[in-house]
């Protein structure tokens, strides 16, 4: 990008499938105000949801940039590599609490792993058999587990709080969920 009187302009190394990103990044750097922010979450949380565009993470929980760790995967799994990514937000970037926060409607949990390798593989002529997507058939039974392996990861601090609550995309609500052994 160059700059041109205190405005950067992107350079046309890129494909015009991108210019309504560029664009829109040039809309949000105009009135860019979060220069202040560290690395740090300011209100101590990481919340584990799904890549589903219909959350917005911070909005239901009624926070704001800064505030909170976002950790996205299809279904708000916790993997091996949510787990590494939690030890570097816990002992780094100051997160003392985790929310586990899948939702209703999710494809992950909609479909069972035949079902979603049958529909790539007939629509796009891909066979994805040999990668896990980690669907689940009983979303509050995932949610306590996940809940349940973060809780014991040797690597995490023993005073890490860890909740889990499904969220409603119909009506934006948070559902807590009991997720204690």
């Amino acid at each position: 990008m160059k700059s041109e009187g205190g405005i950067h302009v992107p350079n046309s190394n890129h494909s015009a499938e991108f210019d309504d990103i560029i664009a829109g990044n040039q809309a949000f750097a105009n009135s860019f105000e979060h220069s202040h922010l560290t690395g740090t979450a300011t209100r101590g949380l990481a919340i584990v949801t799904c890549m589903d565009s219909r959350i917005n993470p911070l909005a239901v929980v009624g926070m704001q940039s800064g505030d909170a760790k976002i950790l996205r995967n299809a279904g708000a799994r916790v993997t091996d590599d949510v787990l590494r990514t939690l030890v570097l937000a816990t002992y780094l970037l100051g997160v003392k609490r985790v929310l586990v926060m899948p939702h209703t409607d999710c494809r992950m949990a909609n479909n069972n792993e035949a079902e979603i390798h049958a529909m790539i593989n007939k629509q796009h002529g891909v066979d994805t058999r040999s990668i896990e997507f980690r669907t689940v058939a009983d979303q509050r039974a995932a949610l306590v587990s996940d809940v349940t392996r973060i809780r014991a990861f040797p690597l995490l601090p023993k005073g890490l709080v860890v909740a889990g609550a499904l969220y409603d995309v119909a009506s934006g609500l948070l559902n807590m969920v009991d997720c204690e052994s």
